[in-house]
C-alpha cells in the first residue's frame, strides 16, 4: 500500500474523448453490438488510409494478429522463427501457438530493437553450415521506436524469409517516412488499454497483399465457408473485433497524431528535468525514423546515480506513481529459457538498468512535476 494519498499516476492509461462516445452511441442506437458491422468496416478503412496500407483487418487483439500473421506467412509446426529478444511475451507466444520454435536476436543500442548485423551473421552462419533457416522473422518496434528495417528486409529477402512486424507499441511511428507495420509481409498493431490509442482490447493486421487479408478475415471468423449453412473445411478462430469497440477506435484514431505529439512533449519534459542527473540515459531516437514515445524509458546506472532502477521504481511507488522495468528479455523468461538466443547481453543490460516512466497523454503539469520530483528524490547526489 502506498503511503501517498494523492491520486495514482498510471504508466499509460486510456485517454478517451467525446468522439468515441458518439460512435459507441451510434452502435447502440443501430443495434450493431455483435462482432463486425459498419464501425469495423470503417475502422479498417481508416487505419489502412492512415498507415498507407492496402488492407487492414480488425481483430480482437494484437496477439490474435500475430497468430494469424504467422499462419499466413506459412509457419508450420516444428518451424524455427526468429524474433526480437526485448519484447512483450505475445510475439513469442504466438510462435508457440502455431507449433513453431522461437529463437531470439539481441538488440542494438541505437534503437533497442533487433540487431540487423546479428541477424545477418546468424543467417549466413546457418546457411553456410547447412543448418535450418527460420521460416519467418518477427521484428518488434519496441516502445514506439522503429527498428532498422532496411537491412533486416534486405538480409531476409536474400534468404526468402518473410518478415512480420510486431508494431503493437508503435502505431504512428515511421521508418524513412513510411508507417511501421507496412514494410514487411504483414504488420500488427495493438489497441490494448495502455496503448497510445485504444479500443479497450483489440488489434489490427495490415498487409499489401489483399489475398492474405481476405484469408485473415476468413480465419478470424471461424473459417466459415461461403454457404447458406455453417460449413467449415478447416480450423478457424473467433478473432474479429466488436462493432462497439471499433467505434471507440474510430474516435481515438482522429486524435492519434495529437496524442503522439503530447507523448513526445512528455519525453522532452523528462529529458529537460532529469537529463542533468548523473547516470541517467534516455532511450535514443534512431536516425531512421520517428519514435512515438509511447513510453518514456531511461537507463539508470546505479554506480553514477547512487540508487539502482528498482530503488527508483519503489520510490515512485511510495509516491503513488506507477513505473515498471523495461521488458524482461525473452531468453531470460522461464518459459523460453531453453530457446536459442543470438547475443543477449544488450537486452540484459537494458532490463537491468531500464525503467519506464508514466507517459499518458492526459498527464497534467502537476503529474509531471510529481514524477520528476520522485525520481530526483531517489538520487543521493541531489539530496546531498
Amino acid at each position: 500500500m502506498s503511503s501517498d494519498s494523492r491520486s495514482r499516476i498510471y504508466l499509460s492509461p486510456p485517454h478517451i474523448g467525446s468522439a468515441e462516445r458518439d460512435f459507441v452511441t451510434e452502435a447502440f442506437d443501430s443495434n450493431w453490438i455483435a462482432p463486425l458491422g459498419p464501425n469495423v468496416d470503417a475502422f479498417e478503412d481508416e487505419i489502412a488510409e492512415y498507415a498507407n496500407a492496402a488492407s487492414a483487418v480488425a481483430l480482437s487483439s494484437g496477439t490474435a494478429g500475430l497468430h494469424l500473421a504467422l499462419l499466413l506467412a506459412g509457419v508450420e509446426p516444428g518451424d524455427l522463427v526468429f524474433g526480437s529478444d526485448l519484447t512483450f511475451v505475445a510475439s513469442a507466444n504466438a510462435v508457440v501457438y502455431v507449433g513453431g520454435e522461437p529463437a531470439f536476436i539481441d538488440s542494438e543500442r541505437t534503437s533497442w530493437n533487433l540487431d540487423p548485423d546479428l541477424l545477418a551473421e546468424e543467417l549466413r552462419r546457418r546457411a553456410g553450415s547447412g543448418q535450418r533457416l527460420p521460416a519467418a522473422v518477427v521484428v518488434v518496434h519496441v516502445f514506439g521506436q522503429p527498428a532498422n528495417m532496411g537491412p533486416i528486409l534486405e538480409i531476409c529477402s536474400e534468404y526468402g524469409i518473410p518478415v512480420i512486424e510486431d508494431a503493437a507499441e508503435a502505431l504512428g511511428a515511421t521508418y524513412e517516412g513510411r508507417s511501421v507495420g507496412t514494410l514487411g509481409l504483414l504488420g500488427v498493431f495493438s489497441f490494448n488499454g495502455n496503448k497510445i490509442i485504444t479500443t479497450s482490447g483489440g488489434g489490427m493486421l495490415v498487409t499489401a497483399d489483399q489475398d492474405l487479408a481476405a484469408r485473415a478475415r476468413k480465419l478470424a471468423t471461424q473459417a466459415r465457408e461461403d454457404a447458406p449453412h455453417y460449413e467449415h473445411a478447416e480450423v478457424g478462430y473467433n478473432y474479429r473485433m466488436s462493432n462497439v469497440l471499433a467505434g471507440i477506435g474510430r474516435g481515438q484514431l482522429r486524435v492519434l497524431d495529437e496524442r503522439i505529439a503530447v507523448r513526445r512533449r512528455i519525453f522532452d519534459y523528462y529529458m529537460k528535468h532529469l537529463g542533468d542527473l548523473p547516470g541517467i540515459r534516455f532511450m535514443p531516437e534512431a536516425p531512421w525514423g520517428q519514435h512515438t514515445r509511447w513510453l518514456t524509458t531511461l537507463l539508470i546506472d546505479p554506480d553514477e546515480f547512487g540508487s539502482d532502477r528498482e530503488q527508483v521504481r519503489l520510490g515512485l511507488e511510495q509516491q503513488n506513481v506507477e513505473a515498471r522495468p523495461v521488458w524482461k528479455p525473452m531468453h531470460m523468461q522461464p518459459v523460453f529459457d531453453s530457446c536459442a538466443c543470438v547475443g543477449g547481453s544488450v537486452c540484459e543490460e537494458l532490463f537491468e538498468l531500464g525503467l519506464c516512466l508514466p507517459s499518458g497523454s492526459a498527464m497534467s503539469h502537476t503529474d509531471l512535476e510529481r514524477v520528476v520530483g520522485a525520481v530526483r528524490a531517489a538520487c543521493p547526489a541531489v539530496l546531498a
